[in-house]
């Protein structure tokens, strides 16, 4: 079962995203922010980092630059942003992110893009 980290500090996505998942038969794990999403991936491993970008305190890039080179290697990472200029996805995928979608989406293109990332 492939395994996915949810990290956004809103709720009511974040609940949307896990559900959605959840349903395919993901097994999910969620973090408000971004100093919990860093821990949980120092003891654990997962398939899918689905990120938000504008978080409080620590922002989704802040992440990315945080993370050991170990993990920046094997954990694909999908950021979710409101940011919609090609100079936005530039600058995000420059900085660490594997893959890139804009806000608002709906659930069967984050099906569409999650399962194209993990193969399924």
């Amino acid at each position: 079962m492939k395994r996915i980290l949810v990290v956004d500090d809103e709720d009511i996505l974040r609940m949307l995203i896990c559900d959605t998942l959840e349903d395919l038969g993901y097994e999910i794990e969620e973090a408000e922010d971004g100093e919990e999403a860093l821990k949980k991936v120092s003891y654990q491993s997962y398939d899918l980092m689905i990120l938000d970008y504008m978080m409080p305190n620590i922002t989704g890039i802040e992440v990315i630059e945080r993370l050991p080179e170990e993990i920046k290697k094997t954990l694909p990472i999908l950021m979710l942003t409101a940011k919609t200029q090609e100079a936005d996805r530039q600058a995000v995928l420059e900085k660490g992110a594997d893959y890139f979608m804009s806000k608002p989406f709906s659930p069967v293109d984050l099906v569409n893009v999650v399962e194209e990332i993990l193969h399924v």
